[in-house]
């Protein structure tokens, strides 16, 4: 069973922002590794407290924020972020708030 990917326009917009090699590497993991999976969740990790609907996956020095909708396989990819700055934002939730029941 394939999942969808979608993406949302902030990290569509984001994803220009890395250096292209990067936001291959991202975009080469969603789409050829995540999207084929059978279980999206066996190379990601839950996360915790008030954002434990969303799931956090490494790639390289980028971390990449889902959230999986099993109902309709599919992983909606709400927040990217380099790894020095990207738990800071998370624990701040404000880059999931639209997404998520927050």
């Amino acid at each position: 069973m394939a999942w969808k990917v979608e993406i949302t326009p902030e990290v569509n917009a984001g994803l220009k922002k890395p250096g292209t090699a990067e936001a291959q590497r991202i975009l080469r993991f969603l789409f050829e590794r995540l999207q084929n999976r059978k279980d999206t969740r066996e190379t990601g990790e839950l996360l915790k407290g008030n954002l434990r609907e969303f799931w956090r996956y490494r790639v390289g020095e980028r971390r990449i924020f889902c959230r999986l909708e099993d109902s309709i396989v599919t992983v909606f990819v709400v927040y990217t972020a380099h790894r020095s700055e990207a738990c800071k934002t998370a624990a701040r939730g404000r880059a999931f708030q639209q997404y998520g029941n927050l």
